[in-house]
């Protein structure tokens, strides 16, 4: 009896330990830590030196504690960026760089909540959620709109993060709104029209600013009432650039800079790092690629080795960093492909599908009143550089001195003067991209296809699997518009890797008419190979610059634009190419029509993007 007794008390304590009580078995003076996160806003805050802005509660907070003003997110849109924050990991080397990708993670990385958890913090996440990849099990104590730190157990160390969604772009166009900031006062980058509806927009979201930091005010007034402000660690960040066009979804530096304030109390003073003054300032690169590994350096746990960052606080703080990366991939109905790197003073850029412009027609995004009002301009012929280039195709590079140009509109790129820079910055991200295995050189249906039953980390693990060299090699080369190359990416078409033939036929896409016509047989014989994103490329290449094959390419086209019989990756590629042939798509405008607009509930907010290329095509084909 006695030893069942035992045994009964054995089992009760060990799950008493794992349902987050160790933290007595740990020592009890591990720092509570806070994340207040707000939405779509840059660095425009009156801390910042932004005159313009009225955010007295953030300012207090950066007074006692520590502002970054070289922090970075990866991704200048939401949900991406969230993957990097939850994983530790650059998300093209999870496959979750696309828009709600929803990829799975290996077994054997856990979301940093999940080491917290382990550790005896009690971890909150009020409210939204939103990684981008799929949740490996239980990863929170308690998500939603009520969770909240004070429903902890007595005593118990805490992990919670307060998301705010005040400043999100959503809010920045809602009408009527009753101006606070006078637009008349606002400065309006150099990149953006001098119009009513950009000023009333810029005003609108310092409004919002003005309304978020209230909100951040009071999540710090209930850790002073309750008596906890000396016992925790906080962290206040916005999560990308502004919400406005040009900010958001691009990874420039004004899509990618975000605001980083930091107090550690002076009972954990030691871990600070040696740039730590309260109320000073910090120049040090440190990007959301590092939050994941500070946050466990901070209580005392090595980050783990698949965790990309570096801790910049904490017991196990690293080095500084060089630089930091940024990307932009499918945002939501429109692909692209972009990589960007910093260091402290200059931003490259590198894009690997120039022939889109800027402004792809986003159906979110153009609900803003300066994305209108903007391209109804740009149609109109009534602007100059720099506001025309966000309606035009891409230059291959961009290289910008944020020292003297913080708009980023002078590029660099081509300057002799800077040709050791702009080589420096191709060699970080050329390393970065083979360090970090990046699988955006994949179509991304192709991803999975090549995953199968794995994930997409561990596929790209493998060269034989993912021979990334012979892809990106051949990516670099068909991004360029030079005419010398041609053969190769012709020999491409030709290759036993998908990937390779896919970037063959679109080098030949991005170097124009002539390419095409000079190469329309080979491209012609693409248009029935084994790969739809080759199809896909093939055919707008073809149906953009020639006219006695439009019948084959638009069978081809609208034969693998269903996204419930073909896929909805497919489906999106080609919807995405018929989009780009404009008028030359109306013979099958009748065909397009009767393609399925919901699929199924598997696809989630994919079957969304396939209902808006196809609504956006209607209205096209049919005005």
């Amino acid at each position: 009896m006695a030893l069942m007794f035992l045994q009964v008390c054995q089992r009760w304590l060990m799950a008493w330990l794992l349902s987050g009580c160790a933290w007595v078995h740990l020592g009890a003076d591990l720092p509570n830590i806070l994340w207040i996160t707000s939405e779509d806003n840059g660095p425009h805050l009156g801390c910042y030196g932004d005159t313009y802005a009225h955010t007295p509660n953030l300012d207090a907070l950066a007074a006692k504690g520590v502002i970054y003003r070289n922090a970075w997110s990866t991704a200048p849109v939401c949900a991406p960026a969230r993957t990097t924050l939850i994983s530790g990991v650059y998300p093209p080397a999870t496959g979750g760089q696309h828009m709600r990708s929803m990829v799975k993670m290996p077994a054997f990385m856990k979301m940093y909540p999940q080491y917290l958890r382990e550790l005896g913090y009690y971890c909150t996440n009020n409210s939204k959620e939103d990684y981008n990849v799929a949740k490996p099990g239980k990863v929170w104590d308690a998500s939603s709109r009520q969770a909240h730190w004070k429903n902890r157990a007595p005593g118990q160390p805490f992990f919670a993060i307060f998301n705010i969604t005040t400043s999100h772009e959503s809010q920045i166009r809602k009408r009527p709104h009753k101006a606070v900031h006078d637009p008349a006062k606002v400065r309006v980058p150099a990149y953006h029209p001098d119009t009513p509806e950009t000023r009333q927009d810029w005003a609108q979201y310092h409004d919002k600013i003005t309304e978020m930091d209230a909100t951040a005010g009071k999540y710090l007034r209930e850790l002073e009432q309750a008596g906890l402000s000396e016992e925790t660690i906080v962290f206040y960040y916005g999560d990308h650039g502004s919400g406005m066009p040009r900010s958001k979804r691009w990874p420039y530096n004004s899509g990618l800079n975000v605001p980083l304030i930091l107090h550690i109390p002076e009972k954990y003073q030691d871990l600070a790092s040696e740039d730590y003054q309260a109320g000073g300032e910090s120049d040090r690169l440190v990007g959301f690629i590092d939050l994941p590994a500070t946050l466990l350096s901070l209580v005392g746990m090595q980050p783990p080795s698949h965790m990309q960052g570096h801790a910049f606080l904490g017991k196990h703080e690293a080095a500084p960093v060089r630089y930091q990366y940024g990307f932009r991939g499918r945002m939501d109905e429109r692909y692209d492909l972009v990589r960007s790197v910093r260091d402290q003073r200059y931003v490259y850029i590198r894009h690997y599908m120039p022939h889109r412009i800027y402004g792809q027609y986003i159906q979110y995004m153009f609900q803003t009143p300066t994305t209108r009002v903007w391209k109804q301009l740009y149609d109109e012929g009534k602007l100059e550089a720099p506001q025309t280039f966000f309606w035009e195709p891409k230059p291959v590079e961009e290289l910008y001195d944020l020292e003297y140009d913080p708009d980023e509109v002078q590029n660099l790129a081509a300057s002799p003067s800077h040709r050791a820079v702009l080589h420096r910055f191709r060699e970080a991200h050329k390393n970065w991209v083979m360090e970090t295995r990046d699988l955006g050189f994949l179509p991304e249906g192709e991803i999975h296809q090549r995953a199968g039953d794995r994930t997409p980390y561990e596929m790209g693990q493998s060269d034989q699997d993912y021979p990334l060299a012979q892809i990106f090699e051949m990516a670099q080369l068909a991004a360029q518009r030079d005419m010398e190359t041609l053969p190769q990416l012709v020999e491409a078409l030709g290759a036993e890797d998908s990937a390779v033939r896919y970037w063959g036929a679109l080098g030949l896409l991005i170097r124009g008419k002539e390419a095409v016509i000079s190469q329309a047989e080979a491209l012609g014989k693409a248009l029935k190979d084994e790969s739809p994103y080759v199809r896909a490329v093939a055919a707008e290449a073809l149906g953009t610059f020639t006219d006695d094959s439009m019948p084959q390419v638009l069978e081809t086209l609208v034969a693998s634009a269903n996204m419930v019989e073909d896929g909805v990756f497919p489906a999106m590629y080609h919807l995405n190419a018929l989009q780009m042939l404009g008028d030359k798509a109306v013979p099958v405008a009748g065909d397009i029509a009767k393609l399925p607009n919901e699929g199924p509930k598997e696809l989630g907010r994919f079957g969304g993007y396939v209902a808006r290329l196809l609504e956006k095509l209607h209205a096209d084909l049919n005005p």
